[in-house]
Order: C-alpha cells, then structure tokens, then sequence
C-alpha cells in the first residue's frame, strides 16, 4: 500500500528533472561553443594543457577565466589576477542569496556542490520557474536538470578548445570570437534600466581607462559599472514608490 506514492513521488521527482534539462537544453550548444572558446583562450595565453584543464575545472567562470588570462599573460601581480577574478564573479554572491531561501533545508556540502555548478542562466531560469520561497519538493530535481547540463557542456567544450589551441593559428581571430560569445551570453542578461547603465558606464570606463598598467582598467570598469547599476536600481525604487 506504501509503494504507490513513493513511485507516485520518484515519477514527480523525474519530471521535474527532466523539466528542467528541456527548459535548460536550448541554451546547452552556446555554452559548449563558450566554453571552447575560452579553452583555445588559456592555451594561446600561454597556460599547459594541464592547467588550463584544472583551471576549468576549479574556476568554472568563463568571463573570470577570460578577464585573468590577458592579466597572466603579462606577468600582472597574483593579488590583481584575484582582485579581478573576485570582482568579476561578484555575481555569484547575489545569486547565492536568491537562491539561498530555496535550499537552506539542505546540508552546507550539498549547497556547497550546488553553488559550484551553479551558473548565470541556470539560475536565472530556476528563478523565473520557481520565483517565491514555498517548499517545493521538485525544486532540487528541476534545478539539478538545468544546473549538471550546463556544467557538462561547458566542460566539454572547455576541453575539446584546449585541446585545439594548440593546433587552430592565432589568425583565425579567437579573440574577437571570445568577445562575441561574451555579448551573446551578456546582452540578454540586460532586463532592466539599472543594468543597462552598469553595462555602458562599464564600457565607458573601460575604454577609458584602457592605458592603465596590468590591465587595471578592466577592474575599474566593473567597479564602476556596478556601483552605477545599483545607484540607479536604488533611485528606480524610490521614483516607483512615490509614484504608486
């Protein structure tokens, strides 16, 4: 008499994984073809097969990945290298309190393991599924469905680009191709006027001071961009709430 609902529970359990794999395989080949890029970008840089393999591996950021190497290959002091990949992949503190409320039932080593393989539109597409707090059973399931596939396909196409960095010539424009894919993984992550604002002064910026040592303008930019983005997220606030 038992089994009934325990089968009823794991069939729900399996849809919601395999809910989340569909909403999340559209975005799967683009991640694939990102994360090559940016392994053709750590061999030409200069890294070992074998590093740039561990770096995809424990860093798993591609846009921190891509904003270190310039900084590696000259010779940039290791507290920049951190200070810029630490700026960049601010992010992920926000995403962690998102996410936070929805998963603070479970062990901190589950969270820890779920926080790793956690990424920009995993989550933003769990949020968009799963936008309140209530207790959900299918939660887990439906964000491991989104969150596992991602993290595979990026490693595969990490890999299979490090792989051919040593081989596809530098003429070929990689760089210019590392930039493309992170527009196409950035523009349609511009929703509200608070971002769109961080996004052009951190561009502004950025060209700006385009002449500063170790590449230091790219750190200033994303300071810049994102204190700019929140004042303006602020002010949005407070203009609403006088106007309700």
């Amino acid at each position: 008499m038992n089994a009934l609902p325990a089968t009823s529970d794991d069939a729900l359990l399996k849809d919601a994984w395999r809910a989340g794999l569909n909403l999340g395989a559209p975005t799967l080949l683009g991640i694939a073809a990102w994360g090559m890029v940016v392994g053709v970008a750590m061999v030409k840089s200069g890294l070992t097969v074998a590093q740039a393999g561990a770096m995809t591996l424990f860093v798993f950021a591609g846009s921190a990945q891509l904003a270190s190497l310039p900084l590696l290959a000259a010779q940039a002091p290791v507290w920049v290298i951190f200070a810029t990949a630490l700026v960049v992949n601010l992010r992920f503190v926000i995403f962690s309190v998102l996410l936070a409320p929805h998963f603070a039932h479970l062990p901190w080593r589950q969270r820890f393991a779920l926080g790793y393989v956690a990424g920009d539109i995993t989550v933003g597409l769990f949020l968009q599924r799963y936008p309140h707090e209530t207790p959900d059973p299918a939660k887990l399931p439906f964000l491991k469905g989104l969150i596992y596939p991602n993290w595979l396909a990026w490693q595969i196409g990490s890999f299979i680009g490090i792989v051919l960095g040593a081989i596809v010539p530098v003429e070929w424009g990689l760089g210019f191709a590392g930039t493309l894919a992170i527009l196409c993984v950035t523009i349609p992550l511009i929703l509200s006027r608070a971002a769109l604002c961080g996004v052009l002064v951190a561009g502004t910026v950025a060209v700006l001071a385009y002449g500063l040592p170790y590449k230091l303008g790219l750190l200033v930019a994303v300071v810049v961009g994102m204190v700019s983005a929140m004042a303006v997220e602020e002010l949005t606030e407070k203009w609403t709430k006088r106007h309700v």
